[in-house]
């Protein structure tokens, strides 16, 4: 036991525990996400040129960035986790580096700041590796040209300040998240300086003369943008001349407190048992626990060493420049208009304040009264990495869900005509419609490699007004990928609806238009009158990429989408032979609308009772939802299987119980 509480592990390797805790234990059950699918799929699927063509317009220079590492990294959902937590732990680790430079005498304190960073809840996004992981190499360049800065004030002055000019450059070219964060430098340097006796204006001289260099290259970068390169993106705001100064205003304070405080208080979300299951509670159990201990055992002995926290003015100084950092690292999206928000995928924004809001909490935490600093920290960063394991977790089902997503659309669709809009409610939640539209093309045109794109998914309460001008037939439809554009027309559509566990399902325009299950705020009731079966081609020809995995069991949903698929072809007496080996499954329809479709088959077969049955147990799901979606199936097999005295009686017996209008 003495042994374990004089052992005190290094910085780094508290950093990298703590950042495999909180990221990456279940790295291996995750995908791609949000951009990573189409930014992921222009690059492997349209090639380099078309990955070259979609920076074009938007930060090349950090496009560059992405044809180096893709040509090393194939396009492997483990490959990219892994190496996106690399960069998270070097970014931790920087700071670390930095702080150790700044504050040599405070060990402590710098190791306090670099876990409150690495481990910050106001940004859940890590998983989306293919596209953050780029950006964490920009924010390693920011941080390594600070390191080297503060090296160059202690020797080789001229190599250091060179590397870290070109480190500061890589930086601001590449991207603008972390542009405003260039003009903290003179505030660290300042700080260094604090132990050379200098006056105070013989200290602001060699502040300005030490940031001169970085000065230069700030302000050509930023000539560069304003005169050669205007991001194409993001516009400033100041177009609305009375209404931009009290927007920053508003938006200043607001966006403060939601990257410190509401970004914090996440924190305290601890799973649910009964919602979360027993397994995952455990394991944050477990994590926060680990964390806990691993904080404590790295910061013993360093409270004597830092005299209880810290010269105060060393933590005063420490306060004011993580002020400083917050008041500065917003402004590229304060004079944009971009919100600063926690939502996903908005929270993006946070990763500009992570820095100031970290220096800022260590600080406040260092002036509390000795030990209750330490336990303090320990809670944050338990809790922290509890909550990131948590939407980790999170990032998994929505994996998952996706995965499902795409091979039920491929049992129901083996095919699909090129040029055919895809739409589909907005279920999964860390997916936009261009993202799946990627994977729907990947899947369905895998030897396409042209910038002609054969197919587009929208999510119509995102496009309506937009690409999509209206839920009308032979209406145009014009979307670009950047890399590529799709050009098609909504009388060629298909409209699914997914709402896991229930099936993927395509709507039924007879029928579903009315069905009030569907909310109306998905517009796929709209969608529904849309849908035609006509787009989908009956022989094989999509093929699931490998990241997929092997093809699933087989379950209730995939004979749900085989018999839906039969009945398209009118090949009734295949759909009620898969109605009866879908209901001897130990498998069940999550959707009384799933079992329409094997209601159908057997009244084509004749099957009248079973039909019967199961329209039964369909109907007292929700007799008001249900029963009149029933009399419109009853009445398209009245109209559609052939006359005979049997059909009559059980199409009037159906339509006397479910109360049909005559």
């Amino acid at each position: 036991m003495k042994r374990i509480l004089t052992y005190r592990p290094s910085p780094p390797l508290v950093l990298a525990i703590v950042a495999v805790l909180s990221y990456g234990l279940i790295l291996t059950q995750l995908g791609f996400y949000w951009d990573d699918l189409p930014m992921s799929w222009i690059r492997y699927q349209l090639g380099t040129e078309a990955l070259t063509e979609y920076f074009s317009t938007n930060r090349p220079v950090w496009g560059l960035l992405y044809q180096l590492t893709t040509r090393f990294i194939p396009q492997v959902p483990i490959y990219w986790q892994v190496f996106a937590l690399f960069w998270r732990w070097v970014t931790g680790l920087l700071v670390w580096a930095v702080m150790r430079e700044l504050i040599p005498k405070q060990s402590g304190l710098a190791l306090a700041i670099a876990l409150l960073f690495l481990i910050y809840p106001g940004f859940n996004q890590q998983w989306g590796a293919f596209l953050f992981s780029h950006f964490f190499i920009v924010l390693s360049f920011f941080l390594f040209s600070l390191y080297l800065m503060l090296r160059a004030l202690k020797n080789r002055y001229w190599l250091n300040t060179s590397f870290g000019m070109l480190f500061s450059a890589l930086n601001l070219w590449m991207h603008e998240y972390f542009f405003a964060l260039e003009l903290m430098r003179p505030a660290v340097i300042w700080i260094s300086l604090r132990d050379e006796g200098l006056a105070v204006r013989t200290r602001l001289h060699r502040t300005l003369s030490l940031w001169a260099p970085y000065l230069a290259v700030f302000l050509t970068a930023t000539l560069s943008r304003i005169f050669i390169f205007n991001n194409q993106i993001y516009e400033i705001g100041g177009n609305q001349a009375g209404v931009f100064p009290y927007n920053l205003l508003t938006s200043i304070p607001t966006s403060l407190w939601t990257v410190g405080v509401e970004a914090w208080s996440q924190v305290f979300r601890i799973p649910d048992i009964a919602k979360d299951g027993a397994r995952t509670t455990l394991l944050y159990g477990t994590i926060t626990l680990i964390t806990y201990v691993l904080v404590i055992l790295s910061l013993i002995g360093k409270q004597a060493q830092n005299k209880g926290g810290g010269e105060k003015k060393t933590v005063y100084s420490i306060l004011g420049l993580g002020l400083f950092i917050l008041l500065v690292a917003g402004w590229p999206f304060w004079i944009t208009g971009v919100p600063v928000s926690l939502a996903y995928p908005a929270n993006r924004a946070t990763l500009s304040f992570m820095l100031g809001v970290s220096l800022l909490l260590a600080g406040i935490l260092a002036l509390l009264p000795n030990r209750l600093n330490w336990i303090l920290l320990g809670v944050f960063v338990s809790l922290a990495a509890g909550r990131q394991f948590q939407w980790s977790n999170e990032f998994r089902r929505d994996w998952n869900a996706h995965n499902n997503l795409f091979w039920q659309m491929t049992w129901r669709a083996p095919g699909i005509k090129p040029g055919t809009v895809v739409m589909m409610n907005e279920e999964l939640s860390y997916y936009a419609d261009n993202s799946i539209g990627a994977t729907l093309n990947w899947i369905y045109a895998p030897d396409n490699h042209t910038n002609r794109v054969d197919y587009v998914l929208f999510y119509p309460t995102n496009r309506l007004g937009g690409a999509l001008t209206d839920l009308e037939p032979d209406k145009p439809v014009k979307y670009d990928y950047l890399a590529g554009q799709f050009i098609g027309n909504t009388s060629q559509v298909l409209a699914f609806y997914y709402a896991p566990p229930g099936c993927l399902r395509l709507l039924d325009p007879e029928i579903d238009p009315f069905n009030r299950l569907i909310p109306d705020k998905s517009l796929m009731r709209d969608a529904a009158y849309l849908s035609t079966t006509t787009p989908i081609l009956t022989y094989k020809d999509a093929q699931m990429p490998t990241i997929y995995g092997p093809e699933p069991t087989h379950g209730w949903c995939y004979y749900f989408e085989q018999a839906d698929l039969a009945r398209q072809l009118g090949d009734w007496d295949h759909v009620a032979d898969l109605g009866d080996t879908a209901f001897d499954l130990d498998d069940h329809p999550n959707d009384p609308l799933e079992r329409f479709v094997f209601i159908e088959g057997y009244a084509h077969v004749g099957a009248w009772e079973k039909a019967i049955e199961y329209s039964q147990v369909s109907y007292m799901v929700s007799k008001n939802f249900i029963g009149s979606l029933l009399c419109r199936l009853w009445d398209r097999i009245d109209r559609d299987v052939i006359a005979s005295p049997e059909k009559d009686d059980f199409v009037l017996q159906a339509k006397s119980m479910f109360l049909c209008h005559p």
